[in-house]
């Protein structure tokens, strides 16, 4: 994951304001997500799809398809995607945890805080692993034409670290020191406290010193850039960066309507 560590160190030792920072740790989160596509992407293995599995019907495409900004052909090639993930270590059509982390770390062990965060923001059942539904409504939050409120509420549960509904100051703690670590960085307590500090003077509306889905809301308004890097182009037609795989589908998408028009 690149990211320009001489900027994040300008950001906070100039004006120190969490809103600059934050956009710095979007960045090793828009990284992982990222890098999770292109790693599928780079084995993705051009050959007929093979959806011969019972969950996985023609039904279910035209339903994801409908509940996403993706077109049916672009649900079929995030399938194969999917599928190449989901079988690294155990083949049961469902990411776990140690399958992530095989793809991005290229190792089984080791922690890092924002894989975890993506694997349990995109595990929406909380049942330990990833299905496929999951994959798809996660990745669509990094669509350049999902509405902005779902990247607000998604960017806030990545926050929310311990599922109270509110962000907490150990939270965000917890997150900029986290991105300091991966730049090789170190921030002496007291600018850190500045930084929180400054965060919740402008977020903590009602002085609770915590940050409800309310204040978070009016908080990104105000900071629009806070969000910058919750948006992935690759995402808006992924059939492009596959050429080889509009030959190989079965279905044509511009017979499909979905919700009334052709997607894009």
């Amino acid at each position: 994951m690149e990211f320009s560590v001489a900027r994040l160190s300008l950001a906070l030792r100039s004006s120190l304001t969490f809103g600059e920072a934050l956009c710095a740790v979007f960045i090793p989160l828009i990284g992982i997500v990222e890098a999770v596509f292109f790693t599928l992407a780079g084995c993705f293995d051009l050959h007929s799809p093979n959806n011969n599995n019972p969950s996985f019907s023609f039904h279910h495409v035209l339903t994801l398809a409908n509940q996403s900004p993706f077109s049916v052909n672009e649900i079929e090639a995030l399938h194969d995607l999917f599928k190449k993930l989901s079988s690294s270590i155990i083949d049961d059509g469902l990411i776990h945890k140690e399958e992530l982390t095989l793809a991005m770390l290229k190792t089984t062990t080791g922690e890092n805080l924002f894989l975890d965060r993506v694997f349990d923001v995109f595990d929406e059942k909380k049942n330990g692993v990833i299905e496929f539904e999951e994959f798809v409504h996660a990745l669509s939050i990094f669509h350049p034409y999902t509405p902005l409120e779902k990247k607000i509420d998604f960017a806030f549960r990545l926050y929310d670290l311990r599922q109270t509904g509110y962000i907490e100051r150990e939270e965000v703690r917890q997150m900029v020191v986290a991105i300091l670590s991966e730049c090789g960085m170190d921030l002496e307590d007291e600018a850190l406290d500045t930084i929180i500090d400054k965060t919740f003077q402008d977020a903590d509306t009602d002085k609770d010193d915590k940050i409800s889905k309310e204040e978070w809301k009016a908080f990104v308004i105000r900071h629009p850039t806070l969000l910058k890097h919750m948006t992935l182009p690759h995402l808006k037609d992924i059939t492009t960066l596959f050429t080889s795989f509009i030959f190989s589908t079965q279905v044509d998408d511009s017979h499909w309507h979905i919700n009334g028009s052709h997607k894009h």
